[in-house]
């Protein structure tokens, strides 16, 4: 039933990831097109992997903000404005730095107020719903919807501007799109319903806060080879997210954020299809095809190009469904079936720090130095730098397909109506990459 609270936890996930979207996809292209011997020169080479490494910092640190302050002291609804109207200011201050140390200084702040809020918006939602399972979907999709929408919204500035979409991409105009965004959801969030701490009483420990009851799971040998396989895939992961639109405009494709949103939705339709493919192809053989379907978008980024290759480009966007759901999301569902109801939280936290967190971290940084060392005097060879995830991708497939065997959750008997739409959504609930 569609009622008041539903609506407003829709528009909140609608502007949080619109808030999101406006601008990250476009930071590399800013720094890239900034970069010593173009712009402002105000960046060094291979600093976009950094850049983006400090979200994945941020990401490390939240379980800790939420868990110390969010879920003990103060009304999430609180918590959330405090953070989104903060981080409008330090958007703006962003968009006026031009000195890289004080711009990297700023994102990591800008990030540790960020990143709490991706979980704080999931939680304050299911708070709330009657049905979660059934639905938080239906809210979840609004962010993914904000995500596409942020991505279409500088078409239709341009035509407001008189400048192209590249041109106001490669600028800081995108932050302080993100700025107004930000600070709309952070004064939206008085509006919320009311969200009180919920773990007042019971006492704080380090291993509480850090979800370490899940380590119990990896005495199992298919869990901890399931654990590794996961951090080591989010290493090329983060080619694609810090790099992507950089590389779309640099090689001449107009209007290349808009095009990414293609991925998102392809992520929404195999969002739906993995119930289906779950019952039929079983744990491995999805977690082995989101792998390679990495594979396969980096080798066809390596060798498309604007003209008569636009295909390859277009088709590898066109797999980030496949790419993020199948392993990610299966992934989570995995994990839910591992782990008994005690530790459930706790095991999905832990993943979630060794992919979106330690494994992002390291991602984002070697793209940054093969970024670097894929420079010549004409600029970045792309073909070079794509087929680096690429292999690096190929070796974890390969590894991952020869180790990880997990009979016990493969026999288990997994009904249709175990594995709705909601229920994949519930797993997917702390995605922070949408």
């Amino acid at each position: 039933m569609v009622n008041s609270k539903f609506i407003r936890l829709c528009v909140m996930m609608f502007l949080q990831y619109f808030t999101w979207g406006a601008w990250f996809v476009t930071l590399g292209s800013y720094i890239g097109n900034n970069t010593a011997g173009q712009g402002s020169g105000m960046f060094a080479e291979g600093f976009v992997g950094y850049a983006y490494g400090t979200a994945a910092i941020a990401g490390m640190i939240a379980p800790f903000f939420v868990g110390m302050i969010a879920d003990r002291f103060f009304a999430s609804q609180y918590v959330l404005a405090f953070c989104h109207v903060v981080g409008a200011g330090i958007l703006v201050w962003l968009s006026m730095i031009d000195n890289q140390a004080v711009f990297y200084f700023a994102l990591i702040l800008y990030f540790l107020l960020y990143m709490p809020t991706l979980a704080l918006t999931n939680s304050l939602s299911f708070h709330h719903l009657d049905r979660p399972g059934d639905q938080f979907p239906y809210v979840r999709v609004l962010g993914t919807i904000g995500w596409i929408a942020a991505g279409n919204f500088y078409a239709l500035l341009s035509l407001f501007m008189g400048i192209s979409v590249s041109e106001m991409q490669n600028s800081s105009t995108p932050m302080l799109v993100a700025a107004g965004s930000s600070l709309l959801l952070g004064l939206y969030c008085f509006a919320l319903p009311h969200t009180p701490p919920k773990d007042t009483d019971s006492p704080m420990t380090v291993g509480k806060i850090l979800g370490l009851d899940a380590l119990v799971l990896l005495k199992r040998w298919p869990f901890l080879v399931f654990v590794i396989g996961s951090f080591l895939i989010a290493i090329p992961l983060q080619f694609y997210y810090n790099y992507t639109n950089f590389f779309l405009g640099d090689v001449g494709v107009e209007n290349a954020v808009g095009k990414m949103t293609f991925g998102q939705m392809s992520e929404i339709f195999f969002m739906l299809l993995i119930p289906f493919f779950f019952v039929r192809l079983g744990v491995k053989n999805m977690l082995l095809i989101g792998m390679a379907a990495w594979v396969t978008r980096y080798v066809l980024f390596a060798f498309g190009d604007a003209g008569s290759g636009f295909w390859m480009l277009f088709l590898g966007i066109l797999l980030h469904g496949i790419c993020y759901d199948f392993f990610f999301v299966t992934g989570q569902i995995y994990v839910e079936k591992n782990a008994n109801e005690r530790i459930r939280g706790a095991a999905q936290g832990l993943i979630t720090f060794v992919t979106l967190g330690v494994g992002a971290f390291v991602g984002a940084n070697l793209s940054g130095m093969v970024e670097a060392a894929s420079r010549t005097d004409d600029g970045v060879n792309w073909t070079q730098f794509w087929l680096i995830p690429a292999g690096i991708a190929g070796v974890v497939l390969i590894l991952f397909a020869i180790m990880f065997n997990d009979p016990k959750i493969e026999e288990e008997v997994v009904s249709e109506s175990e594995l709705t739409p909601g229920n994949v959504a519930e797993a997917d609930a702390a995605d922070p990459i949408v």
